[in-house]
């Protein structure tokens, strides 16, 4: 077992009080679930937190710091994810109130997302759009393929 994983377990355990907790990998880190959904993430053996509006100014207030990357585009992004305090790493007892500050903030995206279908359905439209002129050249290439084909044996009209 390589130190992350040995890691992945602390948390899995340290945040087990809240339900049923798994981590699963994904883009070189590990997203941390309860019940399906991801509250946490984990990366470079750092845990941190989904936050929104209602629950970051309590990571600000522990001097916490966002998961950031870098995108050639963009430059640094900050994401959600708040780190958890040092802390709060120490015992189960000392997590619990961290953790769920991230699951709260999870239900409530994901609340937010089930009552809002307006993006979807925006999604959809412009996907719709997008995938027109593909789908008018795919009809084409059809209609080309059903038409009937030209019998090569020519017909000579009768000599009157």
């Amino acid at each position: 077992m390589n130190r992350g994983s040995a890691f992945i377990d602390y948390v899995v355990e340290l945040l087990g009080a809240q339900g049923s907790v798994t981590a699963r990998r994904m883009f070189g880190g590990h997203g941390v679930y309860r019940d399906g959904l991801m509250f946490a993430l984990v990366t470079d053996d750092v845990l941190y937190f989904k936050t929104d509006d209602e629950t970051r100014p309590r990571f600000v207030a522990a001097g916490s710091q966002p998961f950031s990357y870098e995108n050639k585009r963009r430059g640094l992004v900050a994401t959600s994810y708040w780190q958890a305090p040092d802390d709060a790493m120490e015992s189960s007892a000392l997590m619990q109130p961290w953790a769920r500050l991230g699951v709260e903030a999870s239900l409530r995206k994901a609340n937010a997302a089930v009552k809002s279908p307006r993006p979807a359905a925006k999604r959809i439209a412009n996907n719709a759009q997008r995938a027109a002129p593909i789908k008018a050249a795919q009809k084409t290439a059809l209609a080309k393929r059903a038409a009937p084909a030209k019998s090569a044996v020519k017909r000579v009209k009768p000599r009157s």
